[in-house]
């Protein structure tokens, strides 16, 4: 979705951030904004059709579960230094949150969230398989998915499916999923790639 911003260092403070509309910023690490990068026609579609597959797949009869995209998240402040250059945030691709606690506060919507999505492009893929996978089992997102394509980012080569180890504080890598994504928990789940890059909405 982002990446480090390369002019001018411009840093919002938490009080600055909550102070505003959540789309009033964007990606913030450390204090400091990171510069929004467009995303290619691709990216989009799969981003649209995984938030599509996740809402079809709760259950209307079980527990309270949303799905949201590119929706503000924030993370556990940085330790230490500047009390300016502490606040973090994210604007996931795709979550699916435990909503039975009621609505949307992205103060706290990190300890509600169950699954969380990035899809990479040329500009993200190092921050969603670095930054962002670090920071994600830091906040003890059970479950975090990472879309990777090939070489001319056209089409997906493999999703990886990263659950937290005994520690709750790191991921492991508990499945590469090169065909079609099939989860079991927290949503029963299987689509194909192909089914997930179609332009034409799938058949139910």
């Amino acid at each position: 979705m982002s990446t480090p911003h390369n002019a001018s260092e411009r840093v919002v403070t938490v009080e600055e951030f909550l102070a505003g509309p959540p789309d009033a910023f964007g990606e913030i690490h450390d204090g400091l904004l990171i510069e929004s990068m467009a995303q290619s026609p691709e990216h989009d579609i799969v981003v649209r059709r995984l938030v599509n597959e996740l809402e079809y797949a709760i259950d209307p009869s079980g527990p309270c579960r949303q799905v949201h995209s590119d929706t503000p998240v924030r993370l556990a402040d940085a330790e230490g230094g500047d009390p300016s250059r502490r606040l973090r945030a994210r604007y996931p691709d795709a979550l699916l949150r435990d909503c039975s606690d009621g609505g949307y506060d992205l103060q706290t919507v990190a300890g509600q969230t169950l699954l969380i999505v990035e899809v990479t492009s040329d500009s993200t893929v190092d921050a969603d398989i670095g930054i962002k996978r670090e920071l994600y089992a830091r906040a003890g997102i059970p479950v975090y998915l990472v879309v990777h394509f090939d070489k001319n980012w056209q089409q997906i080569t493999e999703i990886e499916e990263n659950r937290l180890d005994w520690s709750g504080r790191r991921y492991v890598v508990r499945h590469t999923h090169t065909d079609a994504l099939v989860l079991t928990d927290p949503v029963e789940l299987a689509v194909t790639f192909k089914e997930l890059q179609s332009t034409l909405p799938r058949r139910r």
